[in-house]
């Protein structure tokens, strides 16, 4: 009766909104108060100031036809704006034409999917990954090659990635920070795939595309730098967001940009707004448009977030749990406690303590937590956590 693929998916649905919905049962039954959700990726902090004024000034002028439909690709000045200050963090020469204003970095990620997939074409993801990969990439025809990482660092194993390509790689999803581990994957190690990419096009005369998926890019700590993808990626596309860096993620607000060093980028492009019509969105939010075009150089407060990544990486570890401490985004990824880790989360859950399992990121043996919650919540969590580890010595 149905779609049969859609059915049988249903049974895998995300485990980031099964606990998020888990959430808010428990809630009602013993109070917000005493449930501790670390599952989703919702940031608490309002948007900053230059949004709230932007928003004001756009809501109450008189200008006209700024809710009407308009070029598929997005406002030209906004996407200006955008691609002023990308070539000028690049050296590439950048234009309104590079950029494709989108319905957030998912809506963006299918379309540059939809532009680049034939059948049966391959995407290499970084495990452990964002799972919703796995769909945008079947919804276009194509096939997740999942390549493990190094459990040590978390940035990617590199001989196992070279053994991946293959002549039916179209193109490599690189997520930096990471979405779960908050790892900023280094300069030296996307140089290394750039070189890796490079003689496997020649081997296979082929072209191989590197997305860039960096919504998180902005909310780095410790003074590390999120390599610029556009600089070392000649084949480079970045697809980025406003939901994380300026805290609109209900708004669905994001981009597209291409490198100018693509070969035939113009029919790319094209692409993108075609694609970005054909899917249904037709074209990104007129309102928030305008909004991201004042804000787009708005600082992100990243001291309240790293403030709650210290004081729960040092509260884990403490209790014996082992993680790489995270040097961008908001999430920890430790270590279960016992192999299988969906049944850990599910123990974890008789504490009201609501994790996501790393399975449901394609790297099973730990658990992601979201540390974008209000600070007391974390400090109440911790004696829960407490019990949790008592309960397996």
């Amino acid at each position: 009766m149905f779609s049969k693929e859609i059915v049988k998916n249903l049974n895998n649905s995300s485990w980031i909104r099964l606990m998020f919905e888990e959430g808010t049962r428990l809630a009602a039954i013993y109070g917000a108060d005493k449930v501790y959700d670390y599952s989703i990726g919702n940031p608490y902090a309002e948007p900053p100031a230059e949004v709230i004024e932007s928003l004001k000034k756009h809501v109450l002028s008189d200008e006209k036809g700024m809710h009407r439909y308009m070029n598929n690709a997005g406002y030209p000045d906004v996407r200006e704006k955008i691609a002023k200050s990308l070539g000028k963090d690049s050296n590439l020469a950048l234009t309104a034409d590079h950029v494709v204003m989108t319905v957030g970095a998912a809506g963006a990620l299918n379309v540059v999917l939809k532009s680049l997939l034939n059948p049966a074409e391959e995407v290499i993801v970084f495990a452990p990954y964002f799972v919703e990969y796995n769909a945008y990439i079947a919804n276009n025809g194509g096939k997740t090659v999942v390549v493990e990482p190094d459990p040590s660092t978390f940035e990617p194993n590199l001989e196992a990635f070279e053994k991946s390509i293959t002549a039916n790689t179209k193109a490599i999803i690189i997520n930096n920070p990471n979405n779960p581990t908050g790892v900023v994957y280094s300069e030296a190690a996307l140089k290394n795939i750039e070189e890796i990419i490079t003689k496997k096009q020649k081997e296979y005369s082929s072209t191989i595309f590197v997305l860039s998926d960096q919504p998180y890019a902005k909310i780095i700590y410790d003074n590390i730098k999120v390599p610029n993808m556009l600089s070392i990626f000649k084949n480079a596309i970045v697809v980025d967001s406003f939901s994380k860096s300026l805290g609109l993620a209900g708004e669905r607000i994001g981009y597209i940009a291409a490198s100018s060093r693509i070969e035939n980028i113009d029919t790319l492009m094209k692409a993108f707004s075609y694609c970005n019509r054909t899917l249904g969105f037709v074209n990104a939010p007129g309102l928030f448009q305008k909004v991201v075009g004042d804000a787009f150089d708005a600082k992100v407060d990243t001291a309240g977030y790293e403030k709650r990544r210290n004081f729960l990486y040092e509260n884990l570890t403490r209790l014996g749990f082992e993680c790489v401490k995270p040097q961008g985004a908001f999430y920890l990824f430790p270590k279960a406690l016992i192999e299988n880790d969906v049944e850990f989360v599910k123990r974890a859950m008789k504490y009201n303590l609501l994790l996501v399992p790393g399975s449901g990121f394609g790297y099973p043996g730990y658990f992601r937590m979201s540390y974008c919650v209000k600070f007391d919540m974390i400090e109440r969590s911790i004696p829960a956590f407490e019990k949790l580890v008592e309960e397996f010595k």
